[in-house]
């Protein structure tokens, strides 16, 4: 059997993105989704050239922050990004609509491999990719496959998530990935357990994006969306640690 070519084409495609940041977290409600989208609407807004690359296959969502219209994308020599407000992006939902994506075990890293080899994102200052939750073959392919990826995890101050976002540290950094920094979300009192996390990993603490009662109501309008006290604080947040 021929070895796969599909590796090499990827990273001719991301060959002109200066940098990739992958937004993880390992646990599903804690709003990566919309940190991932949020910090694209951001930096695009500060004048950076970005691009979202929806990685959930099985729950796809971050289109729905930006209110894109998904049909199945535009094609030369590769796929071309949909655009919104500065942004491209794509996802699995171009391709699978409203219908649920059944995909398995090597299923699942062919579809990822696939989808970064024929995506034509040109040149980008960044490109964030909103990964799912789990610490399973997508986010092991990413870290494979994306080889100058680095990667930005979310937590909540829950016990829970607290305990999974740790797993996903320690995963990172056993397979050497670069990791950003960690960022609470959906914070509602004082609380010292996701700095915590981040010190005992030995992480940066990037800080914290406030529970926003209006984030859902923003759901869709991306100046709207800028504008909540949220994506507000995460603009502080990327001007911070990301902007030269």
């Amino acid at each position: 059997m021929s070895p796969d070519p599909r590796p090499a084409v990827i990273g001719r495609r991301l060959q002109e993105v200066r940098r990739i940041v992958a937004v993880t977290g390992g646990k599903g409600g804690i709003g990566k989704s919309m940190v991932a989208a949020c910090l694209a609407l951001c930096l695009a807004r500060r004048g950076g050239r970005v691009g979202l690359l929806d990685l959930d296959f099985t729950g796809p969502c971050a289109h729905l922050f930006l209110g894109l219209d998904l049909g199945f994308p535009a094609e030369n020599a590769g796929l071309v990004p949909a655009e919104q407000r500065g942004i491209r992006f794509m996802s699995i939902a171009h391709f699978a609509g409203a219908e649920p994506v059944s995909l398995r075990g090597v299923d699942v890293s062919s579809a990822l491999v696939e989808l970064l080899a024929v995506v034509r994102w040109g040149a980008l200052d960044y490109l964030v990719i909103d990964l799912p939750p789990g610490l399973g073959d997508t986010l092991l392919d990413a870290v494979r496959l994306l080889q100058r990826g680095e990667y930005l995890a979310v937590a909540t101050a829950s016990a829970v998530v607290v305990a999974t976002v740790e797993r996903t540290l320690r995963l990172l950094r056993k397979v050497e990935a670069p990791v950003l920094g960690v960022i609470e979300n959906m914070r509602r009192a004082p609380s010292g357990a996701v700095a915590g996390l981040a010190a005992a990993a030995g992480v940066p603490f990037w800080g914290s994006l406030p529970f926003d009662p209006h984030l859902e109501e923003a759901l869709g309008r991306p100046e709207a969306m800028a504008a909540t006290q949220a994506c507000t604080a995460l603009d502080r947040i990327a001007a911070r640690y990301l902007l030269p």
